[in-house]
């Protein structure tokens, strides 16, 4: 059974933007296009509104994306419902998460993983953290990993790992810059400083938020997608960047810049797993949610 369209149509009836939507499914553009068009086809309707400048669900359209989600969920449901009787746990899982998390406390889980379930396939995505609850909830990833937001969508849970601070970070090359924002965080210090940011998520929310209360708008050189480029970036001296400790803690450009004593501090926040609520009865998903506890 081929739920590739399914798959496409809920993507983009979650980002309701074609490009974004090639992107995470990994296809091109005209592919998504053809895609809907031929389920408006055999549908006969229209599922989405669109123009040159947005996309929208039509009526039809929200009603289809609930036949998609619940004919997605009962595929999986069927397909481990006729492994055989051996009760051998097999199949296929995809995982999405940041670079950073692939290769530090995620490479422990993985091998603890396929020790315990060998028949259990995993295909890893990585990118930027800030996708992650997206991803899940436009069913394009069974499990994703990232820094749990402050209102966790309805329909997602949510299962912890570790906590990390939220940094300011400078070049080492910069001493002077780095001694005047050290400290109690004032206007005039911070006026003018090029910031490195990210383009969506947590940090920065929690950053436009810390800004705010200083009185103060960011001159921001960069927006980025993915921690490591902020490093990288803030590593060659174009600018102050936040990020997670647990970025730092595995980054190999670590030793060229400098982490802020800024006062306030940013919150620090959870970094967990994220699924649909609906699917943690299934042996996959629960096999691998309730990993972190056994490792």
């Amino acid at each position: 059974m081929d739920t590739r369209p399914l798959e496409l149509f809920l993507t983009l009836a979650e980002t309701l933007h074609f490009g974004r939507t090639s992107r995470l499914c990994h296809v091109s553009p005209s592919a998504v296009s053809r895609s809907i068009r031929q389920l408006e086809s055999e549908l006969n309707t229209t599922l989405f509104y669109r123009d040159n400048r947005r996309v929208s669900l039509t009526r039809e359209g929200e009603h289809f994306r609930d036949y998609a989600r619940q004919a997605l969920s009962d595929w999986r449901a069927v397909r481990l419902a006729l492994q055989d009787e051996q009760q051998v746990l097999r199949g296929e899982l995809s995982l999405y998460c940041s670079v950073t998390a692939s290769y530090s406390f995620l490479h422990d889980m993985l091998s603890s993983f396929r020790q315990n379930f060998p028949r259990i396939e995993i295909t890893l995505h990585t990118g930027d953290p800030a996708q992650a609850v997206e991803r899940v909830l436009a069913s394009t990833e069974d499990i994703a990993i990232g820094a749990r937001p402050a209102q966790l969508p309805s329909g997602v849970a949510f299962h912890p790992i570790t906590r990390s601070a939220l940094l300011f970070i400078a070049p080492a090359s910069q001493p002077q810059l780095g001694e005047r924002l050290t400290g109690q965080a004032n206007a005039e210090a911070w006026a003018g400083v090029p910031m490195i940011l990210s383009e969506e998520g947590l940090a920065r929310e929690r950053t436009d938020r810390w800004f705010r209360d200083l009185g103060l708008r960011p001159d921001i050189y960069a927006q980025v997608s993915g921690n490591e480029a902020i490093v990288s970036m803030v590593s060659l001296g174009f600018g102050v960047g936040v990020v997670p400790q647990i970025v730092l803690d595995n980054s190999p450009l670590a030793g060229r810049i400098r982490i802020l004593d800024v006062a306030p501090q940013l919150a620090p926040y959870e970094v967990g797993l994220f699924t649909l609520e609906k699917r943690l009865s299934e042996p996959l998903i629960d096999a691998f949610w309730h990993q972190p506890e056994s490792g």
